[in-house]
């Protein structure tokens, strides 16, 4: 009985902890990414501390040259974009000629009205029914965020003593327990981000020589979108390949092009999965393809692109937590991928087998 009232106590604070956090993504999305970019910092600031600047100034010079480098990106970017909606009426009109080409040829094949060309929406009919206030609203809450996650990134390395002594009076009775586990999660947060940053760095480079080789006029805009996107696993990488394979069918005259776009893309998410984020990223964050697929959803359902991103590291931080409990470090095998089995559990499925066939008969 006992047993079942924890289970219920905890199944209900897991409910009520998913509520506070969808609820309160405004505050904890900014906040999270603020402790992950901390720890990323964290050695970039250390090291400017050690050439005896003030630990303020370290920090700001830190967060200064990562955000010069990803102004510098975003300018490049978004060049490249006005350039792709100056290209729209272009691209409509390539669709308004295949669209009809195909129907053609798909009602003579059929010998009937298959397909009217005039039933595809065009791109203004798209664009009309956007709406601009939402569209607005969405774009000003992310700046918000994206001014916020700064601040919270300086205040959380201007006061990492002040933090570090927090937990030294909180954990007096297990303090080495509490401090290891917290250099494991700083480990596995700078280790995850800092490899995907490379991964996605190399990834760009990959697919950005290949849509530049093809004569892709905007090959960097799609490069980085490819790269950013392959952060989310499983789900982004097939999102950005569709986008860049439906580009190109509509730029070019032949069908050879999208192909090969689409087996070479095919070929970096191969290479990047087996070998490159393997060796870049390492096994710092050894969680299994289920525990990430189901984290990426629940991500996604509280915090959007930005949980399906943390929740990863997340997920990892959680597994090590559970690891470090006696009573839990079940449920952290759990998630992980360690997949060999011991002679208990070889067991186990026998017994399991044999009532099987003794209820079955």
């Amino acid at each position: 009985m006992k047993s079942v009232q924890q289970a219920a106590y905890a199944l209900l604070a897991l409910v009520l902890g998913a509520l506070v956090a969808k609820e309160g993504s405004f505050i904890f999305v900014p906040l999270v990414w603020g402790i992950f970019f901390a720890f990323a910092l964290y050695p970039i600031s250390s090291w400017f501390e050690r050439k005896r600047f003030p630990r303020g100034l370290a920090v700001f010079l830190s967060i200064l040259g990562v955000s010069i480098l990803a102004f510098g990106v975003f300018y490049l970017l978004l060049n490249q974009v006005f350039g792709l909606i100056r290209e729209i009426p272009e691209i409509e009109a390539n669709i308004s000629g295949k669209m009809a080409r195909y129907s053609e040829e798909l009602n003579l094949f059929f010998g009937e009205d298959w397909i009217n060309s005039s039933t595809v929406p065009s791109l203004d009919s798209l664009v009309s029914s956007i709406d601009f206030n939402e569209t607005l609203f969405a774009t000003g809450k992310s700046l918000t965020l994206i001014g916020i996650v700064p601040l919270y990134t300086f205040l959380l390395l201007y006061y990492k003593d002040f933090f570090a002594e927090f937990l030294v009076r909180y954990s007096s009775k297990n303090q080495q327990t509490v401090l290891h586990w917290v250099n494991d999660s700083g480990l596995v947060i700078q280790d995850y981000l800092v490899g995907m940053i490379r991964v996605a760095g190399i990834v760009t480079f990959l697919s950005g020589l290949f849509f530049y080789s093809i004569g892709v006029e905007f090959f960097i805009l799609f490069a980085v979108f490819i790269a950013l996107m392959n952060l989310i696993p499983f789900v982004g990488v097939f999102l950005s390949s569709v986008f860049a394979i439906l580009y190109v069918f509509l730029t070019t005259d032949s069908l050879i092009y999208p192909m090969l776009t689409f087996v070479c893309l095919w070929g970096i998410q191969l290479l990047e999965n087996n070998l490159i984020t393997p060796m870049v990223v390492g096994s710092k964050v050894k969680v299994n393809a289920l525990a990430v697929i189901i984290s990426i959803l629940i991500g996604g359902w509280l915090w959007g692109i930005s949980g399906m991103i943390l929740f990863i590291p997340l997920v990892g931080i959680l597994k090590i937590t559970l690891e470090k409990s006696a009573s839990l470090q079940a449920f952290g095998f759990l998630l992980s991928d360690d997949v060999q089995v011991n002679e208990d559990s070889e067991n186990f499925w026998k017994v399991l087998r044999k009532k099987f066939s003794k209820t079955k008969k």
